[in-house]
């Protein structure tokens, strides 16, 4: 009986599972939701129809890309700004978050006060690709064009297809979809028409966080129809995780509050998904599952923002794996020791 090569084996495994961990984030940390039940059926009621199957388990942000993430890594890759990440509009709009100090080869980045954990906006789907990159690259380094995309310098035309074994990437249009509408459960659990796990149109909110009927982050709200009057605007930005409750998977603000980019199927094209309804919209529809949109991925305004998706990680080897490790390894002194008598 040779036990050597079960061990070697196990050891080697234990190693591939180990190495096969996401890099973990420096500067910028971000809250992941898993979303589950893979190979859900498809909602035929929204669009587009069919809409929300998805193979795989996957990871989504919690919440949208904030200010304060988005200035860490500008002030990481874009001390020149070669590839046009931070829009005037950030600073100059009470709607923005993110001032710019300096000249080029020496520029660096500031949240506005009371902007951090407000969603990034003016933010096109070509810089969203380079945020992915970065945090594919590590954070540690100033690389953005390639990684989970090969970019090479574009910032518009046509957007390029994810590359095979991303680690970060905007989320295919079913992705986007499942995390937001699906019931979760089971594989025909059904789908939700706002993403606040209701059918029925969610409440504006009235303040940020403040006056929804609620304790922030609960409740079928949303931040949209120009609710209130922030930062002497007719509507605003909102604190993430603060208009109304979380989806069936834990993802806030998928209904109001910014528009996020999508990758419609992954494949290269002249177009990006654009979902979720955002502060400006005044009919609910707009939040709903049954309406998307279709831009060039240069596009950029106050209401363009993102969430990236993610594999779900491979755990490491959990300790009660080890401990049955060590006890195969006693057992298999013990068994020599034995024979040697």
């Amino acid at each position: 009986m040779n036990l050597t090569r079960p061990l070697a084996t196990a050891a080697l495994v234990a190693l591939m599972l180990t190495s096969l961990v996401l890099p973990n984030a420096h500067a910028v940390t971000i809250d992941w939701v898993t979303v589950g039940d893979p190979g859900n059926a498809a909602d035929t009621t929204g669009s587009p129809n069919p809409a929300g199957a998805v193979a795989d388990s996957f990871r989504i942000m919690k919440f949208e890309f904030t200010n304060s993430q988005y200035a860490d890594f500008l002030n990481a890759v874009a001390v020149t700004d070669t590839y046009s990440l931070y829009s005037a509009n950030m600073g100059s709009d009470a709607r923005g978050g993110i001032t710019r100090s300096g000249s080029s080869g020496s520029f660096t980045y500031a949240v506005k006060a009371n902007m951090g954990d407000k969603p990034v906006n003016y933010v096109s789907w070509f810089d969203a690709a380079r945020v992915a990159n970065w945090l594919q690259n590590g954070q540690g380094s100033s690389s953005t064009e390639t990684g989970a995309y090969t970019l090479n310098g574009a910032t518009s035309g046509t957007a390029p297809a994810v590359n095979s074994g991303a680690s970060y990437f905007l989320p295919t249009e079913d992705q986007w979809y499942k995390a937001a509408y699906y019931k979760g459960g089971g594989t025909n659990a059904g789908y939700w028409d706002y993403a606040t796990q209701s059918d029925t149109a969610p409440t504006a909110v009235t303040a940020d966080g403040v006056g929804n009927g609620s304790a922030a982050g609960t409740g079928n709200f949303a931040n949209y129809n120009r609710a209130a009057d922030w930062n002497g605007q007719n509507g605003n930005v909102t604190t993430v995780g603060t208009n109304g409750g979380a989806s069936a998977y834990g993802a806030f603000d998928m209904s109001g509050n910014v528009l996020e980019w999508n990758d419609l199927t992954g494949a290269a094209g002249s177009v990006r998904g654009f979902r979720g309804g955002y502060w400006f919209h005044g009919d609910p529809f707009e939040l709903s599952s049954s309406l998307r949109f279709t831009l060039a991925p240069s596009y950029e305004d106050s209401g363009s923002c993102f969430r990236l998706a993610s594999p779900v990680p491979v755990p490491e080897p959990s300790t009660w794996v080890m401990a049955a490790g060590g006890l195969a390894c006693g057992g298999w002194q013990m068994w020599r020791r034995r024979r040697a008598r």
